[in-house]
């Protein structure tokens, strides 16, 4: 592990949060096995709003852009590692926060590469708190000599690699963490994500139920930093917007057995029900279906609003809402990610992923290094005060003619605070069909 010289650590305010709805025109939507080589909820009376009359409509592709040979080469290459989950209980974020990451290195290399030399990538297991594995992980991802890591997408999981990460002056890029603690983590300037924290998504949801018709709310909470952070959050915004939370119950990774959580939940007689978990939701909701529970009760994170076709009999979910943070993936961003893994259901924190690597390759080449605490240094600036650009070849074709750029992406418009954080974001609300897979209803934008 290297060892560098301490910076003073970020510190980051929050600023008041304003939330505006923007019904705007969307698309909504498995599994590769990265190698480990280098490769180039109980009352009748909600009534939502309606979704979009837009919801699931389509939109061109970015900008697009010559790329001019560049005129600083270095000798050592820029490599990317992942950190992202194929086992565990988030492994079903996995392959479209592959793909993402996948898809930014390969348009990242058509476009010449950073500074001259093609991008190298490294994917490694994440799995999740139950285990060691992101800790092995990330040994073997510094051994590499990497200058970035993409990943955890589990704020718990994160938390327990960051330390290790940051202390060897290698940035680490989350595109899903979303727990609060991260804004004000010692992380030597070397921390930095593409989610949004949960203060904005608890906001959204919390209201959300709230002009759902919900006077009360129960909610069953992973208890860990995701979960109770969540938890907070969505709490706070219900009860602002003159709601009462009648039932919290926790428990912990690795629990096999929520009938005593739904027993209390149910016996407040909740008006809606709020599931901030992982995939053990695949246990709970039969559990409160089988008790009288409505789907339409059901609120989901994005932790566990998945596709569950192959979970559940037709029609369980039906109603059943969820919040992911991003915009709707669009058409043709779906269809590049396919050609990637033509497996892929699912597209949550895809465009959250392919931006991460998108914005450590541009910093890299306005640093003109490829060395991890350079990069940090300019992640920032490529995210704002700039000539706008969407794709790595258009923005880098700018950096490279002397001017400076304002990188948004797939996951929306990237502005960053000094924290690392997001300042802006789409949360997007989705709604389950009759086949239990779940399609886009509607957008709220916040910022921070």
């Amino acid at each position: 592990m290297i060892s560098l010289p301490q910076a003073a650590p970020r510190v980051a305010k929050l600023t008041a949060l304003s939330i505006g709805v923007a019904l705007l025109a969307s698309a909504c939507g498995g599994s590769p096995t990265p190698g480990s080589t280098e490769t180039t909820a109980a009352a009748g009376g909600i009534a939502c709003p309606a979704p979009s009359a837009t919801a699931g409509a389509t939109s061109t592709a970015g900008e697009t852009g010559a790329v001019p040979d560049s005129t600083t080469i270095t000798p050592t290459p820029l490599k990317i590692g992942s950190l992202l989950p194929t086992t565990g209980s988030l492994a079903f974020l996995g392959p479209p926060e592959i793909a993402g990451v996948n898809l930014g290195i390969k348009e990242v290399n058509d476009a010449g590469g950073v500074l001259g030399k093609p991008v190298q990538v490294i994917h490694r297991d994440s799995g999740d708190t139950k285990t060691d594995i992101a800790t092995q992980s990330t040994t073997a991802l510094l051994g590499s000599g990497v200058s970035a890591i993409v990943g955890a997408a589990s704020s718990g999981v994160s938390k327990t690699v960051i330390n290790q990460i940051t202390g060897a002056g290698v940035v680490q890029f989350s595109p899903a963490n979303t727990s609060p603690d991260f804004t004000t983590w010692n992380d030597k300037g070397l921390y930095w994500r593409t989610a949004p924290s949960d203060v904005l998504q608890g906001k959204v949801l919390g209201n959300y139920m709230a002009t759902c018709g919900a006077q009360t709310v129960g909610m069953i909470v992973l208890n860990d930093a995701y979960g109770t952070g969540l938890q907070k959050n969505v709490k706070a915004a219900f009860e602002a917007a003159g709601g009462q939370v009648v039932a919290e119950e926790l428990f912990n990774e690795g629990d096999s057995q929520f009938s005593s959580q739904v027993d209390k939940v149910i016996a407040a007689k909740p008006d809606a029900i709020a599931l901030i978990t992982f995939d053990q939701a695949k246990s709970i909701v039969p559990l409160l279906t089988g008790k009288g529970v409505k789907p339409t009760q059901l609120f989901m994170v994005d932790g566990n609003t998945s596709d569950y076709s192959k979970d559940f009999k037709a029609g369980t979910l039906k109603g059943a809402q969820g919040t992911i943070p991003g915009t709707f993936a669009k058409e043709d961003f779906k269809k590049k990610l396919l050609a990637i893994d033509p497996a892929l259901k699912d597209y949550s924190y895809a465009g959250e992923s392919y931006d991460a690597v998108n914005l450590i390759a541009l910093a890299s080449e306005a640093a003109k290094s490829t060395k991890g605490t350079e990069i940090a240094k300019q992640l920032k600036a490529v995210s704002e005060n700039g000539e706008k650009c969407s794709t790595f070849p258009s923005c880098v074709t700018l950096l490279r003619n002397g001017k400076d750029i304002d990188y948004d992406g797939q996951s929306g418009p990237v502005t960053f605070s000094d924290a690392g954080d997001p300042t802006e974001a789409f949360i997007g609300i989705y709604e389950y069909q009759d086949d239990n897979k779940y399609q886009p209803s509607k957008e709220e934008f916040g910022k921070l």
